[in-house]
């Protein structure tokens, strides 16, 4: 191995190692908002009866932005509250890990939507039912693999997270493949809203709430 780069792995590892602590304080705020944004956007597609492939990936994919985006704001004023880069070395690592299994999530939903427009999907209303209810669980899976990926980079905690989430999301998709009745249509919206807001809402403000009455006080660092 090049020594400089094998001294770059040291610097990146002694660095996650040094600011465990403030990454922990970091998880909490963002972890909150993530809930709370996935839950209310789950009662909000709920309400509006967003069920149909395109228009349930689309909105979904708006709401992951907003995610993204307030993350990445919030992230980025604490490290500029703490006088530090925000695209550190530890930083790129954490974004490499994490890029593979979001990139399949977000290739799935596409290809999923070009699918109803096939003459079978286009033709088969269970196939499209299969689609509203298969893909969430393909998306929490996935994103339970990230979070594990992300945590070899951060807190043990984050690890255990991603096995929660991709445990719980391999067991419904278990329940679902079992299942020998189609959905309704309440049924359906019901699962595939109340699938995303208990993953990515509920899961998510739970654990955010944990780190936040469970991390050292400032004052006490």
């Amino acid at each position: 191995m090049d020594s400089n780069l094998a001294a770059e792995h040291l610097q990146v590892i002694r660095t996650l190692m040094e600011r465990s602590a403030v990454y922990r304080r970091a998880l909490a705020p963002v972890m909150i908002f993530a809930g709370a944004l996935g839950l209310s956007a789950a009662v909000l597609g709920w309400k509006l009866g967003i069920v149909q492939p395109k228009l349930f990936v689309g909105y979904w994919y708006g709401v992951a932005a907003v995610g993204v985006i307030g993350a990445f704001m919030m992230v980025r004023r604490q490290a500029w509250q703490q006088s530090e880069p925000f695209w550190s070395p530890p930083t790129r690592r954490v974004a490499q890990a994490v890029l593979p299994p979001l990139t399949a999530g977000f290739l799935l939903g596409v290809m999923a939507v070009a699918a109803t427009k096939g003459t079978f999907m286009a033709a088969n209303a269970g196939g499209s039912r299969f689609i509203v209810l298969a893909l969430p669980l393909a998306w929490i899976v996935l994103y339970g693999c990230a979070l594990h990926a992300s945590g070899f980079f951060m807190t043990r905690g984050m690890r255990l997270f991603g096995w929660v989430v991709i445990s719980g999301g391999c067991a419904a998709f278990s329940f679902l493949l079992m299942t020998s009745q189609p959905p309704s249509d309440q049924a359906l919206l019901n699962l595939s809203h109340g699938l995303m807001g208990f993953f990515f809402g509920a899961l998510h403000l739970a654990y955010g709430v944990y780190l936040y009455f469970t991390e050292p006080r400032r004052n006490e660092t």
